[in-house]
C-alpha cells in the first residue's frame, strides 16, 4: 500500500508543475528533471514527495479529476432534476471548462493514448473517470424516462467525449454547442 502523501507547499508546487507540463506537452514527453526544475525543487524533493513519476502521474489525474467534478457538480445542483437541463448544464460546463483550463481536449483521454496498459496506475484513474461519466449520463437517461437507457447514456458518451476531442483539435467549429443540442435531440427520443 503506497504512504499517503504529505500536501507540503513543495509537493503542491511539484503537482501543479506536473499538471501543466503533462497536459500541454504530454506525460511521456515531460520528464522529472523538467517538472522540478519548473516546480522551483530538486528532484530529490519530487521523489520524497510522490516516490515515482507513475505516482506523480496518478495524483495529476485524480486532482484534474476532483477539480472537475467540483466545478461541474454545483453547475448540475443549480440546473435542477429535469434531466434535459443537466445534460445541457454538462455540456456548457465542459465547454466553460476547456476554454479556462487548456483547450487540448480530456486530460483523460489525453492520458489514456499514452497509457493503455491495465497495469500501469494510473489506467484504473483514467477508466474510473469514463465509467463514472457513463453513469451520469445513464442517470440521466433513466431519470427521463428512456425506453433503454444503457443505449441512450452510450450516445450521449460518445457525442461528449467526441465533442472534447474535435473540439481540442479545432476540427469543429462549435463542438461543444452542436454535441450539446445533438445530445439533448437523442436524450428526448428516448
Amino acid at each position: 500500500m503506497e504512504s499517503a502523501i504529505g500536501w507540503t507547499p513543495k509537493a503542491r508546487a511539484v503537482l501543479a508543475a506536473a499538471s501543466e507540463l503533462f497536459y500541454s506537452q504530454g506525460i511521456h514527453a515531460v520528464g522529472v528533471d523538467a517538472i522540478a526544475e519548473h516546480a522551483g525543487v530538486t528532484k530529490k524533493t519530487l521523489y520524497d514527495r510522490f516516490g515515482s513519476k507513475d505516482r506523480l502521474v496518478v495524483e495529476y489525474l485524480v486532482d484534474r479529476e476532483q477539480r472537475w467534478r467540483d466545478f461541474l457538480l454545483p453547475r448540475l445542483e443549480a440546473a435542477g432534476t429535469d434531466p434535459a437541463s443537466r445534460l445541457a448544464a454538462i455540456f456548457d460546463a465542459v465547454a466553460i471548462w476547456s476554454g479556462d483550463h487548456g483547450g487540448k481536449g480530456c486530460s483523460m483521454i489525453n492520458a489514456h493514448a499514452e497509457i493503455s496498459d491495465p497495469s500501469h496506475p494510473a489506467y484504473a484513474v483514467i477508466i474510473e473517470q469514463k465509467r463514472w461519466t457513463l453513469a451520469l449520463f445513464a442517470d440521466l437517461a433513466r431519470d427521463s424516462g428512456a425506453a433503454d437507457p444503457g443505449a441512450v447514456a452510450e450516445d450521449l458518451m460518445i457525442l461528449h467525449e467526441g465533442a472534447m476531442v474535435t473540439a481540442g483539435m479545432g476540427i469543429v467549429p462549435s463542438a461543444y454547442d452542436r454535441a450539446r443540442e445533438a445530445a439533448l435531440r437523442r436524450l428526448r427520443a428516448g
